[in-house]
C-alpha cells in the first residue's frame, strides 16, 4: 500500500512512518520543517520512503503526490505543549484550519479522480478537553461542552470536516485520537520561548520531558504545575504507531473513530515520583506546585475499549518501560544543549 503522510517530520510520525515502512508499506512524506528547522529521521534514507520538502497547504503540490496513493495520513499540523495554546491562539486555529482545508480538498480531488481509499485523520485527546465523561468513550466530543483552547477547538472541526466530507463527496475515513504520545526524537520548537518553572526552562511544555529535564539539572524541590492530581493516559509512540497503522490496514476501522491509548492512569505526581526515583534513586522525593495553564486538562482518561473490541488492538508498553527509553534521551538532550 502507498501512503501519504502529511507532518512526516513530525513527533508522532517518527514513530507511525517507522512502523508503516517496517511493515511493507510505500510511504511518501511531507513537511515544511517549520518546527524544529530541517531533521534527518531514521527512515529518511529508506528505500521505500520518498520525502518531499514542501508545505501540506499547498493543493496543488498534494495533488500531485497523491495521485498514486491508497491512503492519506493528514497528520500536519501545528502542535505543541501547553503554554503553545497560549502563545499561538490564532495561529493554531487559523494555519490548522488552513492545513485542514487543503488535506481535505486534495484528498476528495484523489478519491474521485485517482485510486485513494481513504483519509486516515490524526486528531487530539483534546477534543474532550471539557468532557465530564470520564472514561470518555467515541462519541463523547459531540455530546460534550466544546473545548475552550483553540487548538482543542480547531482540532474538533477537523473531525467535522472528516465527516462533512464523507457525508458530502462519500470520502471514506478513520479519525485516530492518540492520547499523551511519549517517545524519543522530539526537540525544542525554533519558535518556543524562555517559560521557566521554577530556575528552569520548561521544554515544549510537555509533561515528560519537562519533568526529566529539570531532575536532571538538579532542580530540588521539583517545580511541578498545578496540584500534580492531574490524570493522563502516557501512551508510548510505537504503540501509537501501531494503532495507526491497525486503523489503515482494519477493514473495520473504515468510516470510525478510535482513541488510542493506554488503559493505565497515572497522575503527574507519580509519573514526577517515578521519574525523581530513576535518576535519583537514593534521593528524597521533594516537590512544590505552582500555578499552572488555563488549558491544563484536569482529567484526561480514555475508554479504549472500542479500538480493542473491533480492531484488536491495545497499547501494552508499561509506563516504567518508556521511561527506560525515554529519560536516557532526554539526559543526552540536556548535555547537548538541545532540551
Amino acid at each position: 500500500m502507498k501512503i501519504l503522510f502529511t507532518g512526516s517530520a513530525g513527533f508522532i510520525a517518527g514513530y507511525a512512518v517507522e512502523e508503516l515502512l517496517q511493515n511493507g508499506h510505500e510511504v511518501v512524506g511531507i513537511d515544511n520543517f517549520s518546527k524544529y528547522g530541517p531533521i534527518k529521521k531514521s527512515y529518511s534514507d529508506h528505500p521505500a520512503y520518498t520525502f518531499i520538502e514542501g508545505d501540506a497547504k499547498d493543493v496543488a503540490l498534494l495533488k500531485k503526490i497523491i495521485e498514486d496513493c491508497d491512503v492519506m495520513v493528514a497528520a500536519a499540523a501545528m502542535i505543541g505543549g501547553i503554554s503553545y495554546f497560549h502563545e499561538f491562539a490564532y495561529d493554531l486555529i487559523a494555519e490548522n484550519e488552513r492545513i485542514t482545508a487543503s488535506s481535505f480538498d486534495a484528498a476528495i480531488w484523489a478519491h474521485k479522480n485517482k485510486k485513494l481509499k481513504k483519509i486516515v485523520v490524526i486528531s487530539s485527546s483534546m477534543v474532550f478537553e471539557s468532557t465530564q465523561t470520564f472514561p470518555t468513550p467515541e462519541g463523547a466530543q459531540f455530546v460534550s461542552p466544546p473545548p475552550l483552547s483553540t487548538y482543542g477547538f480547531q482540532k474538533l472541526a477537523t473531525e467535522y470536516f472528516t465527516r462533512g466530507a464523507w457525508q458530502q463527496y462519500k470520502l471514506p475515513f478513520t479519525i485516530v485520537r492518540p492520547f499523551n504520545c511519549v517517545g524519543i526524537g522530539e526537540s525544542r520548537a525554533l519558535t518556543d520561548k524562555k517559560i521557566y518553572s521554577g530556575n528552569i526552562k520548561l521544554a515544549m511544555s510537555h509533561v515528560v520531558p519537562d519533568l526529566v529535564q529539570k531532575i536532571a539539572k538538579g532542580q530540588d524541590p521539583l517545580h511541578i504545575l498545578g496540584d500534580g492530581e492531574q490524570v493522563r493516559h502516557y501512551t508510548y509512540g510505537g504503540d501509537i504507531a501501531k494503532g495507526i497503522r491497525t486503523c489503515i490496514e482494519h477493514g473495520k476501522a473504515l468510516n470510525d473513530d478510535f482513541n488510542i491509548s493506554t488503559a493505565q492512569s497515572t497522575t503527574v505526581l507519580e509519573l514526577a515520583k517515578l521519574i525523581w526515583h530513576k535518576i535519583n534513586p537514593d534521593k528524597p522525593f521533594r516537590s512544590i506546585s505552582e500555578k499552572p495553564f488555563d488549558h491544563d486538562v484536569q482529567k484526561r482518561i480514555p475508554d479504549v475499549s472500542k479500538a480493542k473490541r473491533i480492531l484488536g488492538y491495545e497499547a501494552t508498553t508499561p509506563l516504567e518501560t518508556m521511561l527506560d527509553e525515554v529519560i536516557p534521551w532526554i539526559q543526552q538532550q540536556v548535555i547537548h544543549g538541545n532540551i
